[in-house]
This record gives C-alpha cells, structure tokens and sequence, in this order.
C-alpha cells in the first residue's frame, strides 16, 4: 500500500477520534490504532514451549536481549523496540508502569521484575540500541501448550483475542514437528488477523532444525526437506506463507561470536582428525575430562551452550574449510544456520507488505467499532472505509491470496501457480512476480510482462471463463499493470534486500 493509501487510513482514524471524542474506552482504542499506523511493522515470535523462541529473536536482533531461561519474564508478552537509548518498562494490569533496571550478565540482558509477579504485568517494553530494530519491533511470546494454563491464555489473548483484530502486524512460528496445538493457534490467529481465510501473515519455521539430523554436519539438509514437506501439506499451506529450517541457537551464537570461541574452535581444528571425531560423537563425549586439549571442561560446556552439538561440529569444520578470523567465522555459521533465508522471507513477505498489513488490521478495528457503538455521524467514516477497501489494490491482493491458500482456485494448475506468484506469493519484488531472477535484463523484463498481460487479458476476455476465474484475471492484471508502472524504475530487482542484516562482528 502507498503512503497515501496507509494517510488515508490515518485521516480514518482521526474523524473516528472526534466522532467518539466521549468516549473513554474508544478514545484509547483509535489512538492505539493511530500508534500502530507509526510504527514499523510489528513481527510477533510465537510456537509451543522449547521451541526456540528467544534464541530466534535474540538471532535477528543480533544480541542476547531476550530471556532463554524459563524464569518469570518468559511468561510475560515482551516488545522490543528501537531507541537511542536503554530503558525497560513493565506496564501493569490495571494500569500504571514501573521501569525495570537495565543489567546485562556475560553479555546477556538481563530482565529482573524486582518485588513484582509476572502474574502483575501486562507486558514488558524493552527499548533498545540496536540496527535491527529500526525498522521492526520484535514481540516474544509466551509459549504455546504450557504446562500453565495461565502462561498459554497470555499469548491467545494478544496475538489472538476475541473481541479484536491481533496487535502483531505478522507473526513467525516456531515448530519442532506439526503439533495440534500449533494448527489450533495459527487458525485461531488467521481468523483474528484477517477475518476467515486470510493467511497472509504467517510463516511457520522450523525451528531447532540441527536436532531433525541429530546434530550431524547435514543436518539442516534433512530439515530442509521436511520443511517442503510441511510447505506442501495441506494443512500448514492453508495457515502461512511458507516453511522455513533455521538452527536458532547456532544463529544466535554466530550473530554475537567472542574471540574467545573463535579460539575455542580453531584449536578444536587443530586436533588430528581421529582423536576431533572420538571427541564430537556425542555431547557426553565431548565434555569429558581430556588431555586432548587445552580446553577445559567448563570451556567445552560454554561452548556447546553457546551453539550445541551441530555448532562445534560446524564451527570447527568451517575452520578447517579456511575460516580464518573470527569475523568470517561468523559470516559462515550465520550463512549455514538458515537465519538468512528467514531473514529475506521477513523483507520480502511481511516488510515490504508492513502498510497494507497494518491498514487491513487498522480497518477491521473500526469496522468492529462502528458495528458496536454505532452513533449519528458514523456514516462518513464508514463510507471512507469502504472506499478504501474497494479501491486498494494490495488489499485485493491479499483477499485472493488467502483464497489461494485455502481453496482450489478455478484455473489450470499451472495457471493458478503463476496467478498466486504474479500477485505477490512468492515475493512482491518485480522479479519474484514475474518468475525472473533478480539480475534479470530489462528488455527480458519488459518482454515477459508483455507475454503475461496477453494471456490474462486473453483468459478474462474468453466465453468460456466464468465469473470467478474473470474476477482472479481482473487482479491479475491489475498487478501486471502495476509492475509496468515500476519497470522503468526498478527493472528485475529488488532494492530492499539490501536491508536484510548479516552476520554481527564478533562481540
């Protein structure tokens, strides 16, 4: 969506604001929706417990800021955002807020509530000094299917609510294996996010990937295969994006390697092959009590908490392969981990989508308002709404999509693959719509959208195509049109790549 369709969405709001200036509780519900249309896009990490959560963000954001442990701030809903400076807030129920003191142990941030219950806090803001984060705010949840019930209904009731569209703009889901529990939740958070079979918003990522081969260098090549898997199962296809392997751990310990792992490793390299592979066998192996190495036992114990099994083994055969300073070493771990992939997805998929996304979510918000409080005057803010649905672009864009996901669309199998990705399903680069890749000519460019505006303009115009198929060409061709409008701009590549944030330097 452009900026004069997401200040349309803001003007919305505004007349809202002064047609219900009376009342308290719609008041503080518009100006959140007001906050929302600001920000940057607001990307939620969520999946059952153990599945890695924190160590996923902690690797986007590129620092250990996140709670691993399962202490009492793991159960609170927690936002991190950008600021030039450090400062935590928890925000209680009931209202009020206490600011929490800023600590960091071993390099990690620590979050202490002090004389406060998590069973006290609504949620805890963290504003932060990093890159990362300027352009995302990054919300942890609580996790899914916890032994407490209580601790399970804190990350329903944000991401999913009954009574309102979610405040997560997109949401990451991590799985180990597809679990009931996590088809119950993305279908409770597509429904909520979208209104019915809108699963635009969602990518499932399979998470702790080095685990699926037991930690074996090939490990994330068998996770990437039960990831198409899972891509192409019916039930996961109708409920995100995609599914992607990613080696959390070994992502977060890569994002902030220390010199001194780096040494840790290379020694590691140095061993000869036999008494290096006797060592690696396993985690009990490694952490004996050796004169191998200099390496002590607590060091080998850091180190596998740090990156696991899968990354020294990693770590140390990268190495050998000629990693030769700490700084390359990481680039290499990051590269292998999966992060990237996940990283791109996030730019291509949800970035780049961040207005439409938050005008969809903004809109739903005071549809539902105007159907529970109706009042005289509501007529012209309805109508605006309305307005702007029928003539944005993205947001039929997104409609069709959904329906692509969720049902059998009435095209030719091949067709219905080229509609899907023509209208954004694998990308909303002008590359990735027309199927080329990004280093794709101009003149190539110009001819295949050429190619395809004939042959949708031929299939919307045939007496043999129904009502159905006609409305899917009409959005087809209206989003070849629009990537005619941008080729003489932006021909065959993509610009916001240049975004996706790779490996740290080593802390």
């Amino acid at each position: 969506m452009s900026r004069a369709g997401l200040a349309d969405a803001a003007t919305l709001v505004e007349e809202a604001l002064e047609l219900y200036a009376d009342d308290r509780v719609a008041v503080a519900s518009l100006e959140r929706h007001a906050r929302r249309l600001r920000e940057p896009l607001r990307l939620a990490v969520a999946g059952m417990v153990k599945a890695g959560k924190s160590t996923v963000l902690n690797a986007l954001i590129g620092e250990q800021i996140a709670p691993t442990d399962a202490g009492e701030c793991t159960k609170i809903v927690t936002w991190y955002r950008y600021s030039v400076s450090a400062r935590i807030t928890a925000h209680l129920k009931g209202g009020g807020e206490t600011r929490l003191p800023v600590k960091r142990a071993d390099g990690a941030l620590v979050i202490e509530l002090g004389a406060l219950t998590a069973d006290q806090v609504e949620w805890i803001d963290v504003a932060w000094p990093s890159e990362s984060l300027r352009s995302l705010v990054i919300i942890d949840t609580p996790g899914i299917a916890s032994l407490s019930q209580d601790v399970s209904a804190r990350s329903h009731a944000f991401l999913a609510p009954d009574d309102a569209p979610s405040d997560a703009d997109a949401i990451l889901y991590l799985l180990r294996h597809i679990h009931a529990s996590d088809i119950g939740f993305l279908e409770a958070f597509r429904d909520n996010a979208a209104g019915s079979s809108q699963t635009v918003n969602a990518v499932a990522l399979l998470s702790r990937a080095d685990e699926i081969g037991s930690g074996r260098i090939d490990s994330l090549l068998s996770a990437a295969r039960v990831a198409d898997r899972y891509r192409r199962d019916g039930e996961l296809r109708a409920l995100a994006l995609g599914c992607i392997p990613v080696a959390g751990l070994l992502a977060e310990g890569a994002r902030a390697l220390r010199e001194s792992e780096f040494a840790a490793f290379r020694e590691l390299a140095s061993l000869d092959r036999a008494t290096r592979d006797r060592m690696l066998v396993s985690v009990d192996r490694f952490t004996r009590p050796s004169t191998a190495t200099t390496l002590s036992v607590e060091e080998r114990k850091r180190l596998l908490a740090r990156f696991g099994i899968f990354g020294v083994r990693l770590g140390s055969a990268l190495v050998r392969a000629g990693a030769s300073s700490s700084t390359d070493l990481a680039h290499r771990l990051v590269q292998q981990s999966g992060l990237l992939e996940v990283q791109q997805f996030i730019v291509e998929q949800f970035r780049a989508r961040a207005s439409v996304l938050k005008t969809r979510a903004v809109l739903a918000g005071l549809e539902d308002l105007l159907r529970e409080k109706p009042r005289d005057g509501s007529e012209d803010v309805r109508a605006g709404l309305e307005r702007l649905v029928a003539t944005n672009h993205e947001l039929r864009e997104l409609v069709l999509l959904s329906e692509f996901r969720t049902t059998i669309p009435r095209l030719e199998p091949a067709d219905a693959v080229e509609a899907e990705r023509i209208i954004g399903g694998s990308g909303t680069a002008v590359a990735a719509r027309l199927g080329l890749t990004d280093s794709a000519r101009t003149d190539e460019v110009r001819e295949t959208l050429a190619s395809s505006l004939a042959k949708w303009r031929t299939l919307s115009e045939s007496p043999l195509s129904d009502r159905a198929t006609i409305e899917i060409c009409r959005v087809v061709i209206r989003s070849l049109e629009g990537i005619a409008s941008q080729v003489g701009a932006a021909p065959g590549a993509d610009r916001s790549t240049a975004d996706v944030v790779a490996a740290g330097s080593p802390a």
